[in-house]
């Protein structure tokens, strides 16, 4: 069925707009707590938040949703999207919710959704949530209704099992790290638990007001933390997005370092240690061509889906892989998680720094990545793709990257663009197919 609300990673659109607001959380409440409704138990879902000022609505819909079948609620307040997935197994909960739109501007909000497993759901499932959103729910009644509570101590419960995903032998003491939080869901548990195992922590993007998430800070606006980096003289500098199921690493040098080279880092060394299961690492048709080259050199492979770190993650399961991630900066160790988290991977990275003594300069430097482009061209209806010039330019790049690079062409899964990416390794090649796709799209919207 053609989806009306989910997309690449639960729904997402613009806060009180007509794909998200007060009444489809609710309807999402209701139906995916009808979902969930299995066995004579008492059913509850976890429900975590970023900090949007938008949440406070999202979340009150929702609980009126879920109680509304009989499904008890716990809230967590403002929490990162892997700690819900956590206390989801951890409280024996049906279903989890995060409400964030990660990485995207305080006016957007999310809803992403996890089975009693943690692990976010299927295709399938999601299409048949959606398609109960459309019809008449079953109301709860007198005492099946359902019961809310906020519960204190989300926050320490997460701080605690981070810190357990650190090799009991490392001590970060004597580091000096810069954490950027992105004034989101992250702003207190990730510099505490990286303070409480030993490092300098300064700390930036730690002052939400519900309208500042994102705000020139976090994975997604590095300016301000490569300053910051260089200035205090640190020894590296982590930067999460607004839910903190993403990382991007700064050198001491000031330099961003991706989600490609933290997984080349991480899957190496799994490897070496005997960690790596699968013999590979699980990425998407985004990840450059030299993350591959260097992983078929230490006789790894590279396992490619998808855009989403869903697709990923079902790539990892179904093969029996234990790490994968995009290039965007999603890290999935299964060993420690059940989704995305950016402070358990960068704890993995400043352990490799810890033991090996190297500065994250060299340390997370392990490949050059061969040139590549992306660019979105945004439209509003219809479908570009479809159109014969864009077809036509598209086989013409192709064509002309045969054997020496990539072409990857798609629609954003969260917003309206078509995004163009061509790798090779002939730079000037590269800008030259880009600009002449996103020409023909442009010329088709």
């Amino acid at each position: 069925m053609a989806r009306t609300y989910f997309g690449t990673d639960g729904i997402r659109g613009r806060a009180n707009g007509g794909k998200l607001n007060a009444a489809v959380a609710m309807k999402v409440g209701q139906a995916a707590g009808q979902y969930f409704m299995r066995g004579a138990h008492k059913h509850r879902v976890v429900i975590g938040k970023d900090t949007r000022l938008s949440g406070y609505m999202m979340e009150n819909a929702l609980v009126a949703g879920f109680t509304s079948v009989g499904m008890d609620v716990i809230m967590t307040g403002p929490l990162p999207t892997p700690a819900v997935a956590l206390l989801t197994r951890e409280m024996r909960a049906d279903i989890g919710v995060m409400i964030s739109a990660s990485h995207n501007p305080y006016d957007d909000n999310g809803i992403k959704l996890f089975g009693p497993d943690g692990f976010k759901l299927s295709d399938e499932a999601e299409e048949q949530i959606e398609a109960a959103m459309h019809a008449e729910q079953t109301l709860a009644e007198g005492d099946a209704i359902g019961r809310a509570r906020r519960i204190e101590d989300a926050r320490g419960r997460y701080i605690h099992a981070v810190k357990q995903s650190l090799p009991a032998d490392v001590r970060l003491d004597g580091l000096k790290i810069v954490v950027d939080c992105a004034h989101g869901a992250c702003y207190n548990s990730t510099p505490t638990a990286i303070w409480e195992l030993g490092a300098e922590v300064i700390a930036m993007g730690v002052e939400p007001n519900g309208l500042n998430i994102n705000d020139g800070v976090g994975s997604t606006h590095l300016d301000a933390i490569k300053a910051r980096v260089v200035e205090e003289g640190a020894h590296i500098g982590i930067a999460l997005d607004g839910d903190a199921d993403r990382l991007i690493v700064i050198d001491e040098k000031g330099h961003e370092v991706d989600g490609d080279q933290i997984m080349a880092l991480i899957g190496s060394r799994w490897g070496k240690d005997g960690r790596l299961q699968g013999g590979g690492v699980v990425a998407t048709v985004m990840s450059n061509l030299g993350l591959e080259r260097f992983l078929h050199s230490e006789g790894l492979e590279l396992i490619r889906t998808k855009v989403g770190d869903r697709y990923v993650l079902e790539a990892m399961k179904a093969g029996g892989y234990n790490v994968g991630g995009e290039q965007s900066g999603h890290m999935i160790l299964l060993d420690h998680a059940t989704t995305g988290d950016g402070t358990i991977a960068a704890l993995q990275v400043l352990a490799a720094l810890v033991r090996t003594g190297k500065p994250a300069s060299e340390l997370l430097h392990l490949f050059d990545p061969v040139p590549q482009l992306l660019k979105n061209v945004r439209y509003e209806t219809g479908d570009p793709l479809e159109a014969a010039n864009v077809k036509a330019a598209i086989a013409q790049g192709e064509s002309e990257l045969e054997g020496k690079g990539r072409l990857v062409i798609r629609k954003s899964g969260t917003e309206p663009l078509i995004r163009v990416m061509a790798e090779g390794d002939d730079g000037a090649q590269v800008e030259q197919v880009v600009d002449a796709i996103c020409a023909a799209v442009s010329e088709a919207v």
